[in-house]
């Protein structure tokens, strides 16, 4: 008797649509328990200057705000974040309605990817942007139209070019991650105006907080004329709640209405909340963030130049410099308990970037730098 053919286990994984299994994941900084187990380090003697993260660490407001949160762990969050958004109302002078919840801000530019994109449409961003961008655009599926960038910056004019019938989303990054550069108020305005009415616009502030008030764009006023704006920030950065993950958009009324469809109920925890809306009344906190942020940028920049080191102008919390063997110096530097970020995934093989620190971190790390590059 013949015995029956066996069919070959089927691999699961090729069950899922190929954009899904083509996907790079996301790279993060390296954390320091990681290095100290990697190298056998002592982790209070390592210093990480690679997640752009706040030196000065949590404000005093968002902390007392999470203790008082504890006591109701047990309850699910607001799922409509009612306390947060009325602070963002008020202090931005936009209607609740207009307000998207995340977590974080990398969760609110995937609502927008998921609530405009389809596999049939594109969505363009710059060379050198935000690797998150391509990331949401590929897990729905749509294609992705990367614009080489003009001196490390968006070119604003190239994006405008690449509009197709197909293109539904534009990403632009203000200021850039990992670059630093920054498309100044008249220019995005311009863009606006030029772009279809049909395309949506991410314009991504995670940033904002550290530009001067003279170079911050009037964007949210923008809103009312473009309906196809998306304004996106984050708690992140200049209020020091990375670990909690906190982000927000503005946007017309029913943008966000259609965003909200597709956010997951419970999206950011009640301690979020609670720090958020603490931490946003915190004006006194993030000045200092900004200030010392100022003065860090011209130390290590400074520092740089005397090293002989070239380096990109940045309007953020972190600069980038290249040197030739960057992967190499990177290592140097882990040896010597600092951490940076190698950028080569952004197209920069010959940079890395450095995250701003307090005075005595930016100090051990140009005193690293200068000994990594002589080794």
């Amino acid at each position: 008797m013949k015995a029956a053919a066996v069919n070959p286990t089927p691999d699961v994984c090729e069950l899922a649509p190929g954009y899904i299994r083509a996907i790079a994941p996301y790279q993060p900084g390296k954390p320091i328990s990681e290095l100290a187990r990697e190298l056998d380090l002592d982790p209070d003697n390592i210093i990480k200057l690679a997640s752009n993260e706040n030196p000065l660490g949590v404000s005093p407001l968002a902390m007392k705000a999470m203790q008082a949160a504890l006591a109701d762990v047990a309850r699910y969050p607001d799922g409509h974040g009612f306390e947060l958004k009325q602070a963002l109302a008020q202090r931005y002078g936009v209607e609740m309605p207009q307000i998207v919840l995340g977590n974080g801000s990398n969760d609110v530019l995937e609502l927008a990817a998921r609530a405009f994109l389809t596999p049939v449409l594109e969505a363009i961003y710059s060379q050198h942007a935000f690797a998150v961008y391509p990331l949401a655009v590929q897990a729905v599926g749509a294609a992705g139209v990367e614009v080489p960038a003009r001196d490390f910056a968006h070119d604003l004019d190239a994006m405008l070019e690449a509009v197709t019938p197909r293109t539904r989303l534009v990403f632009l990054a203000n200021p850039n991650n990992p670059t630093g550069t920054l498309i100044r108020g008249p220019e995005l305005l311009a863009f606006l105006r030029a772009l279809p009415p049909n395309v949506m616009v991410v314009l991504d502030e995670a940033y904002n907080e550290y530009l001067p008030e003279d170079l911050k764009a009037d964007s949210i006023a923008w809103l009312a004329q473009f309906p196809n704006l998306i304004i996106t920030r984050t708690f992140s950065k200049a209020y020091g709640l990375a670990g909690l993950r906190v982000g927000y958009a503005f946007a017309h009324a029913g943008v966000a209405d259609l965003m909200n469809r597709v956010r997951q109920p419970f999206n950011v925890n009640s301690i979020a909340l609670a720090a958020a809306a603490a931490g946003l009344a915190d004006r006194e906190f993030v000045r200092r963030g900004f200030e010392l942020n100022q003065s860090g940028m011209g130390r290590i920049t400074h520092g740089l130049a005397q090293l002989g080191i070239g380096y990109i102008p940045s309007f953020g919390n972190f600069v980038s410099f290249r040197v030739g063997n960057a992967g190499e110096v990177f290592h140097r530097l882990l040896k010597r308990g600092v951490i940076v970020r190698p950028i080569a995934s952004y197209g920069m093989p010959d940079y890395l970037r450095v995250s701003i620190g307090l005075e005595s971190e930016n100090q051990r790390f140009l005193e690293a730098l200068a000994q990594s590059l002589s080794a």
